[in-house]
């Protein structure tokens, strides 16, 4: 039978430090019942040392739902590991791909591929300890490694440690001389790179990731790759690639309109409200839900300037302009 998680990778969500927390994950759920959604990146030791539901929580309606540990001490993994089972997830990805600074001093993140002995020690204390399976996310290579020889090295690395899925963002990260912003932009893509990757590991599920703007990208993809993942255009124009995203899996989309989708997300909010969070807490993930349609300028200017400070009647203007 085939593994549900793997079928719902056709297509997910980056996870996107300060974007994909849960209440954007709730907005882009009732676009696609489908799509696979990420968490943001979560360290080990927060979930050892930290607030533990304040990091972990989230709504049952979330599912399929991943989350990403970032770490690089296996031992400090499997404990996190082991701790954030007991919360459900339907994946637990290991970050060996994001180029912050933080996460260099770190000693994870992208700079993990420079280091692939500690990484599969790492992924072995993880699977010991997931009742799920445990997953990677990695670049094409780091700095100035040559990134058709690392990669394959990596991916076969990643096979041996009995990983069976692995998303691919097709740039390398430079750790040195570019910012975060300028690793998600600068470094060229090398999609034919990651496309042979499938033909030399077919029994790896594969997904890509980085450049893909917009739906219609993601389903061309699917015709190489296992799995297409989406980042920045999923959060800045989440109709755009959500709305219709279930079609990949051969359903008809849960709402016909994106003002269908703000609607749907009113009672969500009152009770967020009605709980004591804030309107923007909310509505920040929301201001290009009408990216390139009538009434998105007044949509976003309403939300932006008054999500901070007012309740659910600044949300009902914001919709006023767009219904």
């Amino acid at each position: 039978m085939p593994d549900p998680i793997a079928l719902a990778a056709r297509l997910s969500v980056a996870p996107m430090m300060d974007w994909t927390d849960r209440n954007c994950r709730r907005f882009h759920r009732l676009m696609s019942r489908r799509a696979l959604l990420y968490t943001e990146m979560v360290t080990a030791p927060a979930i050892i040392h930290g607030d533990r539901p304040r990091l972990l929580d989230y709504d049952a309606a979330e599912h399929p739902l991943a989350l990403q540990l970032g770490g690089s001490d296996p031992a400090e993994l499997g404990q996190a590991t082991r701790i954030a089972a007991a919360w459900g997830y339907d994946e637990i990805n290991l970050n060996c791909g994001c180029p912050s600074d933080r996460v260099q001093s770190g000693a994870f993140g992208a700079i993990l591929m420079t280091m692939p002995e500690r990484v599969a020690a790492c992924l072995r204390a993880m699977q010991d300890a997931s009742p799920v399976p445990v997953t990677v996310k990695c670049r094409i290579g780091v700095d100035d490694q040559q990134a058709d020889r690392v990669l394959p090295e990596f991916l076969a690395m990643l096979q041996d440690t009995g990983i069976r899925r692995v998303t691919i963002h097709a740039r390398k990260a430079w750790l040195k001389g570019l910012s975060p912003r300028e690793n998600r932009e600068i470094p060229p893509l090398d999609y034919p790179l990651v496309h042979a990757m499938k033909t030399q590991f077919p029994d790896l599920h594969l997904s890509i990731n980085g450049g893909i703007a917009t739906l219609d990208q993601a389903r061309d993809q699917l015709a190489v790759m296992d799995g297409t993942m989406v980042g920045r255009a999923a959060y800045h124009e989440p109709w755009n690639i959500l709305g219709a995203a279930d079609a990949l899996w051969g359903d008809a989309p849960p709402f016909a309109t994106p003002a269908d989708v703000a609607l749907a997300m009113r009672p969500m909010i009152v009770t967020h409200l009605s709980q004591g969070g804030r309107l923007h807490q909310m509505t920040r993930h929301m201001l290009g839900l009408f990216h390139g349609l009538p009434g998105a300028r007044a949509w976003k200017r309403t939300l932006s300037e008054g999500a901070s400070r007012g309740g659910i009647e600044v949300y009902d203007d914001a919709l006023a302009q767009v219904t």
